[in-house]
């Protein structure tokens, strides 16, 4: 919205949804070929090999670790601020340690805080997991709707039909990209944790300063696409899970791209909603939390913190499903040594039948990329880039393999779930436009993910050569007898019997 102004709500959702749901669709086409644990990496080495189940694997191991961090520190901004318009503290106010209530600190202490409770339940609950993962669908759902309606009906603003596909630039992207410097001048920056250094990026390119300045449409529009791309990610969830899902080959398919499709819309209406709802654009965008800003200027107090409970509700849950989603994908990349410490990694809790160890190291990871990071935007322009290439690479993979006509790729006898003669096409568009956001969400002021994604880069390199390629083998693929088993089982579970036998996987 600083970028953008209304039009990248009104227009920007549309579009993103458009894409991604190419990406969904070819990767729902492979999940209904390979329903296995580990989804993005096994389709990957089914199509390419070792070496590109490797790098798919570590590409979504960190897009997993990131985007469990963009979740958790965004349900601490927001509860932050939730409860200090609730309780009527100022964002200035001094907290010990930390500084102030809205310091990058105290929201990194709030997101652990969050982050216990989720750690527990997928440590101790593993039914419960299913059940509250299952009900954050509803959660989020009616939310929509009652959000919807509420200032729909309600609400004291509705802007015209013109507001909504309005262009307006709040704030400079130069300036957004610029911060103090040690010599005491403003200027663009790299950012890492609490350091601050001239940008190297504008060093490299003089002219970028003179195109930032300027501001273009097409330039800030295209900054402004973070916010929609990066809320589709994670659909992946349903091909990791898959293993432990009943007719994996459709419904994990189904699962995947109806996570987008469903979205696109519920997300669009509330979208709407709260774009139709502004009072005034300055206000909100320079507001610490713009959504409770727009909701508190509309609403009576009970409606607005009903708001607050339901959006509140939602972040919490989302980061609880992610690290469900985040920690099988570790279990199953260690189960076959595909990274350090994979011998603790892929243990499984004799009595709770979970992956405690997986849990707990991706979860501290989560807090740790999030101090590094120092910023909301650049957690999740990292997440957004390593999921997606983590999405592309096996689409690409069987892509190249259809035109070719050699190795596996997706049929329909193979694959239930089919896109049929639309695929390569559909299968190109979603490769070029991961190539395209790759690009664009490496600019400034996500100039810190740049430098982050070439420096994964060399450290798998480094270890790759070094260790991973003489141990490595491949991902351990799961039979068809073995799959047939689990299903039966989880039947069972579903009918109140036992999921699982004494000493069984």
């Amino acid at each position: 919205m600083k970028f953008a102004g209304p039009i990248i709500n009104s227009v920007g959702w549309p579009l993103v949804t458009l894409f991604t749901l190419c990406v969904a669709a070819s990767m729902a086409e492979l999940a209904s070929a390979y329903p296995t644990a580990g989804g993005l990496y096994y389709w990957a080495y089914r199509l390419g090999g070792t070496r590109w189940a490797w790098v798919t694997a570590w590409f979504n191991m960190i897009g997993q670790i990131t985007i469990t961090a963009g979740i958790d520190i965004a349900a601490a901004i927001y509860i932050v601020g939730f409860l200090s318009n609730l309780l009527g503290i100022p964002p200035d106010a001094p907290v010990p340690v930390f500084g102030t209530v809205s310091s990058w600190g105290f929201y990194v202490f709030v997101m652990v805080l969050i982050m216990i409770p989720q750690v527990l339940i997928n440590i101790f609950g593993i039914r419960l997991t299913a059940l509250l993962s299952d009900f954050s669908v509803y959660w989020h759902i009616a939310g929509v709707f009652i959000i919807a309606g509420l200032l729909t009906f309600l609400g004291k603003v509705h802007q015209p039909l013109s507001f909504l596909f309005s262009f307006v630039n709040t704030v400079n992207p130069l300036d957004a990209s610029s911060a103090p410097l040690p010599d005491g001048t403003v200027g663009p920056a790299l950012v890492i944790g609490p350091w601050t250094f001239p940008s190297p990026l504008f060093a490299l390119i003089p002219a970028l300063k003179e195109i930032y300045r300027a501001a273009p449409f097409l330039l800030v529009f295209a900054l402004g696409l973070l916010q929609a791309q990066w809320t589709y990610t994670g659909y992946d969830a349903s091909a990791h899970m898959a293993e432990e899902t009943i007719m994996a080959r459709l419904n994990s398919a189904w699962g995947v791209f109806l996570s987008v499709a469903v979205s696109g819309v519920v997300g669009y209406i509330v979208l709407m909603a709260l774009t139709a709802a502004i009072p005034d654009i300055p206000g909100t965008v320079n507001d610490p939390y713009p959504v409770l800003y727009i909701v508190r200027q509309n609403l009576a107090p009970f409606f607005a913190n009903l708001i607050g409970l339901i959006i509140a509700g939602a972040m919490w849950l989302c980061g609880l499903s992610s690290i469900t989603s985040m920690s099988r994908m570790w279990f199953a990349f260690a189960r076959d040594g595909g990274m350090p410490g994979y011998s603790l990694i892929r243990r499984i809790h004799p009595r709770l039948r979970t992956p405690v160890w997986s849990i707990l190291i991706t979860s501290m990871l989560a807090v740790l990329l999030t101090i590094y990071s120092a910023a909301y935007y650049v957690v999740t322009a990292i997440s957004t880039i390593t999921l997606y290439l983590a999405y592309g690479l096996p689409t690409y993979l069987n892509l190249r393999n259809k035109l070719r006509k050699r190795g596996e790729y997706t049929t329909p006898q193979n694959a239930p779930w089919n896109l049929g003669a639309l695929g390569p096409w559909i299968n190109g568009i979603a490769i070029a436009w991961i190539a395209f956001i790759t690009i664009l969400f490496c600019l400034p002021p996500n100039e810190l993910t740049l430098w982050t994604i070439l420096g994964l880069g060399v450290v798998m390199v480094l270890y790759w050569q070094l260790d991973a390629k003489r141990r490595f083998t491949g991902p351990t693929p799961l039979s068809e007898e073995e799959l047939r088993r689990i299903e039966a089982e989880l039947e069972a579970m579903a009918r109140g019997r036992p999921a699982y036998q004494q000493g069984g996987e």
